[in-house]
């Protein structure tokens, strides 16, 4: 038995990692990938790089220009971008053609047009042109470092000392150990995110190539020459192994591209993303992916022996998209809060638990019984899926007509 199924499994992965359509999604999957991130870095990469402005004040040397030598020399401490602030006056005849043909020519990269109080404002006024909208990062480094300034000269203006000053705007310096706590949370909300998807994309695709396999051999009618010398329980066992095995060589090249990327192309970008994947979750991905497929896949082996065609086969697929959807549905929310009331119901229902549980491990690994409780829910379901679909799949592949009705289901398994 075990011969056979290996042969049936061998032939579905060559014809099938041969296949023009696995190497296309193979390729495009990352390429698009890298592609998007690399459009992204190109569209602000000049908002990442270091920046040349001119502040605009009323009077340089004088009481207005003040403010423009504090905002000086706060911009002159920030780093990401790093914003060089020239301060010059504004011109008498408040005419700005000099400033934007400097623009034009890239002599500055944008400038801050200071308006002082007056009888009709109270406030200092801004007005920020910038050379285009892409230097969206200059200009939210700008209005921190503006806001920083205005707050400082109301500490002064209400009587504070330089000390007390510098003691209430100095920078929180919190536990490195809480910081680095965040950074690793954050790393691994976006390692879950990306492995859900692509453990979502990869069980709903093989698992209906199942059904589609099973749909296209079923009406050239090859089953009833291969039913002469194998069994039906080894050739669905060997169709679910060999697709799996596919499945399992596209998201080994998919996660190598994407740790590549992340190590060279996402660091050239100047992105700060970062994939962490520790080994015991590399792990428990593997495992929740291979009982998830299979639990998935058994389903659509049953669909397909049960439907006549294609046509037949996306009225069916409802079964299989709806716990999928759901997971989809609640992913953000599991994200957030792991361990919450709503992650644990879904991380226990057998159907949901191979992405959800998977989500809770890369987020905030939940106790290890809740673990082994979701993993012995997926066995016994799968057990129980495998020997409903093998007796629907020993009767309906060479069942030919009308699509089956629940009676004539319950006769189908009464017969195998």
């Amino acid at each position: 038995m075990l011969h056979n199924t290996l042969l049936i499994a061998r032939r579905e992965y060559v014809e099938r990692i041969r296949a023009r359509s696995f190497i296309v999604m193979t390729i495009l999957i990352p390429t698009l990938l890298g592609g998007v991130l690399w459009a992204v870095g190109l569209a602000t990469g000049k908002s990442r790089s270091d920046v040349t402005i001119d502040i605009v004040t009323p009077a340089v040397g004088m009481a207005d220009s003040q403010f423009g030598a504090d905002l000086q020399s706060e911009l002159a401490t920030h780093k990401h971008p790093k914003i060089t602030a020239n301060v010059v006056a504004q011109p008498a005849d408040g005419n700005r053609d000099k400033l934007d043909a400097q623009l034009k020519r890239g002599d500055i990269d944008g400038y801050l047009w200071v308006t002082p109080p007056s009888a009709g404002h109270t406030h200092i006024g801004f007005e920020w042109v910038p050379k285009s909208k892409s230097y969206l990062s200059a200009q939210n480094e700008l209005a921190d470092a503006i806001r920083i300034v205005l707050v400082r000269e109301s500490l002064t203006h209400s009587g504070l000392g330089a000390s007390d000053i510098a003691f209430v705007m100095s920078p929180i310096d919190l536990d490195s150990t809480q910081a680095d706590k965040k950074d690793s949370a954050d790393a691994a909300q976006a390692s879950a995110y990306g492995l859900f998807f692509i453990m979502y994309f990869v069980i709903l695709f093989y698992g209906m190539n199942v059904a589609r396999s099973i749909i296209e051999e079923k009406t050239s009618r090859i089953f009833e020459v291969l039913l002469a010398t194998i069994k039906p329980e080894e050739m669905m066992a060997g169709k679910v192994l060999g697709v799996g095995a596919v499945g399992l060589t596209q998201v080994a090249i998919w996660l190598l591209a994407a740790t590549a990327l992340s190590v060279f192309g996402l660091a050239q970008l100047g992105s700060d993303l970062s994939f962490k994947l520790p080994v015991s979750n590399m792990i428990y991905f593997v495992v929740f992916f291979l009982l998830g497929y299979i639990l998935y896949s058994g389903l659509a082996a049953a669909l397909g022996a049960m439907s006549n065609s294609e046509q037949e086969l996306q009225q069916m697929n409802i079964f299989l998209m709806l716990p999928l959807i759901a997971c989809n549905g609640v992913v953000f929310q599991v994200t957030s809060d792991p361990d919450g009331l709503l992650a644990k119901v879904f991380s226990f229902i057998p159907l949901c638990a191979p992405l959800i549980m998977y989500v809770r491990i890369a987020v905030h690994q939940p106790p290890w019984w809740e673990i082994a409780i979701s993993i012995v829910g997926l066995v016994a379901t799968i057990l129980a899926v495998l020997w409903f679909a093998a007796r629907i799949y020993r009767v309906g592949i060479l069942m030919y007509g009308k699509k089956p009705n629940l009676p004539e289901l319950l006769r189908w398994l009464k017969y195998s």
